[in-house]
């Protein structure tokens, strides 16, 4: 599923939700879903730094794609963790980094989350978008559809 469709279906979840503590309910059990990580997975180079919250968030590239995994420390972040890693993971990176994140404002978060938390979600954004590019750059795509990998 690309990008546009992914970020329609989240809209239209949200736009069912009828004021903020749904969708505070909604976003905790996103979380929840997430499987249980081991110690091992909250290591320091996953942490996402300056989230109220600890945020642990991995990629790995697969296939051209990325596919992102998280955790949090917190219900709310990890449920946020969550709703980012369904619209992101298992897009090309250049799906990714070319991304505007509007459904973001479209689906009311900085009117419902406080200024913190809605920073933290930018931040785990911002680190998804950094794993894009780092990914993009080892990896291009030629118009046969062959990869070839970058020195």
């Amino acid at each position: 599923m690309n990008l546009h469709k992914k970020e329609e279906i989240i809209k239209k979840e949200f736009k069912i939700l009828k004021n903020w503590e749904e969708k505070y309910e909604y976003l905790i059990d996103l979380g929840k879903k997430l499987s249980n990580k081991s110690p091992i997975f909250r290591s320091e180079d996953k942490l996402i730094h300056g989230c109220q919250s600890k945020v642990w968030l991995e990629a790995k590239f697969n296939e051209s794609r990325i596919f992102l995994d998280a955790d949090s420390d917190a219900l709310l972040p990890r449920g946020m963790a969550a709703l980012m890693i369904r619209v992101y993971s298992g897009l090309f990176p250049f799906e990714i980094i070319c991304s505007n994140a509007n459904f973001i404002y479209e689906i009311g978060f900085q009117t419902f989350l406080s200024p913190i938390r809605a920073n933290g979600m930018f931040l785990f954004l911002k680190k998804i978008k950094f794993y894009a590019i780092a990914f993009h750059t080892k990896v291009s795509i030629n118009l046969n559809g062959r990869i070839l990998k970058k020195k």
